[in-house]
């Protein structure tokens, strides 16, 4: 199961994570159709990846001051955080193979 992701622990579990290894945020919303296509694609990714990345979610109703920093214009948005900064960012599903290649690249 991916991690949780809050405005209040953001910070640690994401941007001081980041600098040692990637961090995948995916930035979501309960009424969000394509969001619940991204869930169990995000679990699975979660659960093949180990220990090599982190794997989250940030809900952005209840999340908004992370959401409103990051820019988050449309959901789902996937950002990938390496050494405390966006190295990565995609809008809409994706497949679990593109989101396996784009966190191979940070590895």
């Amino acid at each position: 199961m991916a991690k949780v992701f809050t405005d209040e622990n953001f910070e640690q579990e994401v941007v001081e994570a980041s600098k040692t290894k990637p961090v995948l945020v995916d930035f979501f919303a309960e009424w969000c159709g394509p969001c619940h296509v991204m869930a169990p694609i995000i679990d699975e990714l979660d659960g093949e990846i180990g220990d090599k990345a982190v794997v989250g979610k940030l809900n952005v109703d209840e999340a908004r001051e992370m959401a409103s920093k990051y820019g988050v214009m449309s959901i789902p948005t996937l950002k990938i955080f390496k050494g405390g900064q966006i190295v990565e960012e995609t809008v809409g599903v994706q497949a679990k193979e593109n989101l396996v290649d784009l966190l191979n690249k940070h590895l």
